[in-house]
């Protein structure tokens, strides 16, 4: 799922409790859903030894 392109308003994860916090371009849902808010790359990042950070970076064409 790390590197696929999605579109705004993709859901991302569905978990209880956060072991995957919102990065950047990411929100949380009252449910602790993460979802999109842009189009763009997936990336999960390291937060710290427990957590990941999920982002998504719009795609940049160059």
């Amino acid at each position: 799922f790390a590197g696929e392109h999605v579109t705004a308003g993709t859901i991302l994860v569905k978990q209880r409790g956060t072991k995957f916090h919102p990065g950047l371009n990411v929100r949380r849902g009252s449910d602790d859903t993460l979802f999109t808010v842009v189009d763009g790359q997936v990336r999960f990042e390291h937060k710290n030894k427990k957590r990941y950070q999920v982002s998504v970076y719009p795609r940049t064409d160059g």
